[in-house]
């Protein structure tokens, strides 16, 4: 490809997928909305942009063929903070992607657009949404706008379920885990192949404990390779009981599928920020 288009590159997964992307096509332009994201791989530029403005979104995918949608408040708050990076950036994404001619959108969805669903089902690409929280809801939302846009324009696009990508420090993240170098190669699988149409893809790893079912996004390529069972023995020493009445516990949301709305949800999660420094 001649361009490619990272937004939230100056977020946690984001640091970890621009040198991978900066070697799929001539040109990565990098997005996001702090001043400076350090120093730049080979062949990446970075262009600053709000997502909340569909001027900046037209500016930085002119050119571009595809687009890796990793920018958002990653976090539950209120619907008013979500609003504008969550909800109105993606549509920004898309609606500007489709008039600057791209291929597809791949877009960072989350676990969090069917949060609620119990963890003792286990669930595959099509079940129905059921969001635990506003930052579930908007992930609904993009998902749906992907459906759209793909049935009524032919923009495809992948979109690409995360469960947990973070160090395995917790019981449930034995089941959720995505291994950061999983997660590239579901990024480029979703890059890479012929076509797509409107598709969803569970991001999580080969985990032996995993709690979803990737069948129907198989045509991918996606095959994780790590292993979250590596790390059992030292979680499990350490953690208490779950809780069977505690939906914090016996979602797959985790965490999310506890709080009230409008409350943090990182705030119950110990998230180490391993960022990759450049």
């Amino acid at each position: 490809m001649k361009k490619i288009v990272l937004t939230g590159a100056a977020g946690r997964l984001g640091s970890y997928l621009r040198e991978p992307m900066s070697k799929m096509a001539d040109e990565l332009v990098s997005t996001d909305i702090v001043d400076d994201i350090g120093t730049l791989y080979n062949g990446e530029r970075y262009q600053r942009g709000d997502l909340a403005s569909l001027d900046d979104m037209m500016q930085v995918l002119e050119g571009a063929e595809m687009v890796v949608h990793m920018g958002a408040y990653a976090d539950e708050g209120p619907f008013e903070k979500l609003l504008g990076p969550n909800f109105v950036g993606a549509y920004n994404i898309w609606e500007a992607a489709y008039r600057q001619g791209l291929k597809r959108v791949i877009y960072g969805s989350s676990i969090h657009a069917v949060g609620m669903h119990p963890k003792t089902d286990f669930i595959g690409t099509d079940v129905r949404h059921r969001p635990d929280t506003f930052y579930g809801l908007a992930k609904c939302f993009a998902e749906d706008l992907g459906s759209l846009y793909w049935d009524k324009r032919g923009l495809e696009s992948v979109h690409m379920r995360i469960l947990s990508c973070a160090q395995v420090n917790n019981a449930r993240a034995l089941g959720s885990w995505l291994s950061y170098d999983d997660l590239i190669q579901m990024t480029q699988r979703s890059i890479e192949a012929p076509v797509t149409g409107f598709t969803v893809v569970y991001g999580v790893s080969d985990n032996d404990r995993v709690p979803v079912d990737n069948a129907k996004a198989s045509f991918l390529g996606y095959r994780p390779k790590d292993n979250a069972e590596q790390f059992a023995e030292a979680v499990l020493s350490v953690e208490p009981p779950m809780d069977p009445q505690d939906p914090g516990h016996m979602c797959h949301g985790g965490p999310f599928a506890a709080v009230e709305l409008g409350n943090s949800g990182t705030a119950r999660m110990n998230i180490v920020d391993d960022t990759k420094k450049t």
